[in-house]
């Protein structure tokens, strides 16, 4: 295939909608490598066990099912918009997008692993985020979203949940840490409880005993 035939493919608005998917699972690969690939470096830092060569298996493991889920479920996402479009006769509906995820988040992440529970576990706290009042006043969404720009919190009613969200979780560590997600109390076992232990000033300071 010619370059002028390649470049003519991909000007084709009849090709859009396909190469489109191709590109998200595309974008998904290299996001989720960026975003996991150093998360799980300075995890294997503070608290990985075995050697490095051990460690290093499990960064790069991490990383790859966090590319590939991501990649997975954009190209799932875009391709059920698309079935759907084509079903209503090519005009997309405000819904379509929740059934889409729907669908895409059962079956990429709805396997319970520690990759997955972050992951929704992230997403989750943003859709519970996003009923905060914002601040200012509020631009309607459009179709697609195209024209949305994020407006920030107002910022009285994220100090309250704020001191709600800490409230909560410190409760929940010293009364039901057995509800926190691993990783999650992982760190604040480190934070909170390795603190109060040292035998001396090398493990007061400078590693945990």
């Amino acid at each position: 295939m010619s370059m002028s035939t390649l470049q003519a493919i991909l000007d084709d608005p009849r090709y859009h909608d396909y190469l489109a998917i191709l590109k998200g699972a595309r974008n998904g690969l290299v996001y989720g490598f960026k975003v996991r690939f150093p998360h799980a470096l300075i995890m294997a830092i503070l608290f990985g066990r075995g050697d490095w060569i051990e460690r290093i298996k499990v960064i790069l493991r991490a990383s790859k099912q966090h590319a590939t889920n991501l990649a997975k479920f954009v190209a799932i996402y875009k391709s059920l918009l698309l079935l759907q479009r084509k079903l209503n006769g090519g005009k997309g509906r405000p819904h379509d997008s929740f059934f889409a995820g729907l669908l895409g988040g059962y079956f990429v992440f709805g396997e319970r692993n520690a990759i997955n529970e972050q992951i929704v576990l992230y997403v989750c706290s943003r859709v519970v985020a996003s009923f905060i009042p914002r601040a200012g006043s509020h631009v309607p969404a459009t179709t697609g979203g195209g024209t949305v720009t994020p407006i920030s919190p107002d910022s009285r009613y994220f100090t309250l949940f704020a001191a709600m969200s800490w409230g909560a979780v410190m409760w929940l560590f010293q009364h039901r840490g057995e509800t926190i997600q691993y990783g999650m109390f992982n760190s604040m076992t480190y934070l909170y409880r390795d603190s109060e232990r040292w035998q001396n000033v090398r493990t007061l300071l400078w590693h945990n005993t």
